[in-house]
């Protein structure tokens, strides 16, 4: 490599071999799967967010070519991450103007920084080449000739590389050709996810919580997709859930007014069982709807990049969801319904959704539209890349209580590796709850916040960490106190496929109960997951 150097020095044209050194590392990060942990995740959470997104995809999902994925950025100056102060500004400047090579990623960044092998230096250059050759036969640019004779120098050295990069590629040709003929399914993949988490906390043993997710992704066309999930578990239960069960349970996992308890994954019975069926259309690009048997608010609205996956960063339900917008007695167990989301635009979305609890139920205080059920809708605006707004209602009837709920969900980039969030919710629940009132007459007011910082790349590159505190059910209605939850997290990728989180958790007067006194609890939670297209051979 350093004679290459010595010869740029002498003899070629400065700014194309920088550049060439340069694009090699971007056409790669295009056409092969990026190790970073931006793909995997939260905007998030490919590999370990196995439930359906809570952004119901609006285009089809089969993966981008290399050709659309080239096309997203056609000017150095719509990279986020590079500057006109950065030392390579005018390299990548001069890559777009003299030989449009594409240097842009989706999502509008360059990853300079990111180091190049040197499967991935021949593989940019032969891209690179072949741009070269394409002016050549167009112009008499001495410059451009002068590029070309120092590409050649740069093949000859990576001559053996370029040949075992075409050997790879000739053999994943031939694998890919017999997976075709030995698929699982043409129309369907398959998804699990196993989490484990061993806990322990005051008042309460040591324990292991189990939960496990197959879910069956079927599309007929690539317009629809049909969502079929099983769901078992170990009926595991913490610290923070022992405490709240002392109690009615009103603010637990699985609590009649909110979920806020220790872990979201507690009290999964160990019978398999039907947890998500429905069944999504997209007549055009910017809208789709959904039907099912079984489908749960979380799925469809206030989704947060920070703070939205149980099995990669917050554990609590209190940080996944507004407990005022998402109701536990609806999202716990799911029910039949209809969600629908329109997105004119890359800045806009709405999304609403009617969700009933007991839809098959023949009573006449039950059925579809009976108690219980909510209806929720959600407007959402990007103001930047760094900011998103979400503003939200919820009409909901459950146990003889009218509820109406507004909510403000929030999150902001401070830069590539911090941002905050939060969520806002204020209520007004009317109606005869023994569960909530001695008297059974419920006149409540209350008011559910949630405030945190989400971290990435922290010590090891690609983890993800996060720091947030927050309150379910501010009332003075409910208890004679305030339960408040505070949470820290830092999750190692440990494969694409296998991550470990040691996780410690504070609740201060556990179901508004203030004879609780504060519940600390730590969880070391590991998560499988694993995706089958094809059979493997």
């Amino acid at each position: 490599m350093k004679q290459f150097l010595n010869i740029k020095q002498k003899i070629f044209y400065p700014r194309l071999l920088l550049g060439s050194f340069l694009s090699c590392g971007i056409l790669i990060q295009l056409s092969l799967p990026s190790e970073s942990r931006e793909t995997r995740g939260q905007e998030d959470n490919e590999n370990i967010n196995f439930p359906p997104s809570p952004h119901l995809p609006l285009s089809p999902s089969s993966p981008s070519s290399p050709s659309q994925i080239l096309a997203q950025q056609t000017s150095v100056d719509e990279l986020s991450d590079v500057q006109p102060t950065d030392w390579a500004y005018q390299a990548l400047k001069s890559l777009i103007e003299k030989y449009d090579v594409k240097l842009g990623l989706p999502d509008g960044t360059f990853r300079g920084n990111r180091a190049v092998t040197r499967y991935e230096f021949a593989a940019g250059l032969a891209a690179t080449l072949d741009k070269v050759n394409e002016l050549i036969a167009t112009t008499n640019d001495r410059y451009i000739l002068q590029d070309r004779i120092t590409l050649r120098r740069l093949e000859k050295e990576y001559r053996q590389a370029l040949q075992d990069l075409r050997t790879r590629l000739d053999d994943i040709d031939s694998r890919s050709s017999e997976l075709q003929a030995n698929q699982f399914s043409t129309t369907t993949k398959l998804k699990g996810q196993q989490i484990v988490g061993l806990t322990d906390g005051r008042r309460a043993n040591f324990t292991v919580v189990s939960r496990t997710r197959l879910t069956f992704e079927t599309s007929f066309s690539q317009k629809d997709l049909l969502v079929t999930q099983l769901e078992s578990g170990n009926n595991g239960g913490d610290a923070v859930g022992l405490a709240q069960k002392e109690d009615d349970n009103l603010l637990g996992s699985a609590g009649i007014l909110a979920n806020a308890g220790g872990l979201d994954f507690t009290d999964v019975e160990d019978d398999v069982r039907l947890r998500r069926l429905h069944y999504t259309l997209r007549p055009s690009s910017d809208f789709a709807v959904t039907v099912g048997t079984k489908m749960s608010p979380r799925d469809f609205i206030d989704a947060n990049r920070y703070a939205n996956n149980e099995a990669s960063d917050f554990r609590s339900g209190i940080f996944l969801n507004n407990p005022l917008i998402v109701q536990n007695r609806i999202d716990r167990n799911g029910g039949a319904g209809a969600a629908v989301v329109w997105k004119p635009n890359s800045k806009l979305a709405f999304r609403s959704l009617y969700i009933a609890g007991d839809a098959d139920s023949n009573s006449d205080d039950d059925g579809f539209f009976g108690d219980p059920h909510q209806a929720s809708a959600e407007l959402e605006y990007t103001f930047s890349d760094k900011l998103t707004l979400k503003l939200q209602y919820t009409n909901a009837e459950i146990d003889d209580t009218d509820i109406n709920a507004y909510g403000v969900n929030a999150e902001y980039a401070l830069n590539r590796n911090t941002g905050i969030f939060g969520r806002l919710g204020i209520g007004d629940y009317q109606g005869f709850n023994q569960s909530i009132d001695g008297d059974g007459d419920s006149d409540l007011n209350p008011v559910s916040w949630t405030l945190g910082v989400g971290l990435r790349n922290i010590g090891i590159p690609g983890t993800i960490a996060g720091v947030a505190i927050g309150q379910p059910f501010v009332t003075d209605g409910v208890g004679n106190a305030t339960q408040t939850n505070f949470e820290t997290f830092y999750n190692l990728q440990i494969s694409d496929n296998i991550s470990f989180t040691p996780v410690i958790s504070l609740v201060i007067n556990p179901d508004n109960d203030s004879n609780q006194g504060t519940i600390w609890q730590t969880t070391l939670r590991s998560t499988f997951s694993f995706y089958i297209k094809n059979r493997e051979l």
